[in-house]
């Protein structure tokens, strides 16, 4: 299932330029030396990654948990149903629900930080930024933490979140060079496929947890459960 994530991550970078896009617009790269201007850039997203790396850590550890306990396979099928949930649910019925509130604080003080790295052009300060935007809320990193989860290790877990994030950057890189890559009407039809490829991918979770015994897709049951004694063939 790892490959889902950088597809994912691929055509969620596309919300990622609204959301995102102006950070990395603003990023104090070198304008004059490309070669420095490309290490900067490069410098940047080692930062996100590491954000991702480290959260995604921690979800593959709370679903290594459920895996340990033998629950895997309903995790797998009720990660896949959320995450088509999730994208099928109107915006604005979740922003009815303010589920940042309760770390409202910690969200200020990282918007905080990361305004005052804009001041400084050292490679110390673009890594911080990726960093601390890797933290910033984003509904599609919420998205990919699912199958962070799913991946029922931490190393998995971070390794998912990795390949997420390697999947935006080829587009936040673009932005850099040029901040009117894309037209108001192209993103717009870009945003419209990001839902349909979350539900995809939803749904081999959900094929993944029923143990049909498809190659690479859906495991038969008897190699998702955890056994005492291996089950070789």
């Amino acid at each position: 299932m790892l490959y889902t994530a950088f597809i994912f991550g691929l055509i969620s970078s596309f919300h990622c330029i609204g959301m995102c896009g102006p950070i990395a617009m603003m990023l104090p790269v070198d304008r004059t030396n490309q070669t420095k201007k490309a290490i900067q850039i490069i410098t940047y997203h080692l930062g996100r990654l590491m954000a991702y790396a480290t959260i995604g850590f921690g979800f593959g550890l709370l679903g290594k948990g459920f895996f340990m306990a033998g629950f895997q396979q309903n995790l797998s099928i009720f990660i896949g149903v959320a995450m088509i949930i999730v994208v099928l649910t109107p915006e604005k019925i979740f922003a009815k629900y303010n589920f940042s509130k309760p770390v409202f604080r910690i969200i200020s003080k990282i918007k905080t930080a990361l305004g005052s790295q804009f001041k400084n052009k050292s490679y110390k300060s673009l890594f911080t930024i990726g960093l601390l935007n890797g933290f910033l809320p984003c509904g599609m990193v919420y998205v990919a933490l699912f199958g962070a989860i799913a991946m029922q290790s931490a190393s998995m877990g971070g390794l998912y979140m990795i390949l997420f994030g390697l999947g935006t950057v080829p587009m936040m890189s673009s932005i850099v060079y040029i901040n009117s890559f894309l037209t108001v009407p192209m993103r717009n039809r870009i945003q419209k496929v990001i839902p349909y490829v979350a539900v995809i991918i939803g749904c081999l979770f959900i094929l993944r947890g029923l143990g049909l015994g498809i190659p690479y897709i859906s495991p038969s049951n008897m190699s998702l459960f955890v056994q005492s004694d291996p089950n070789c063939h």
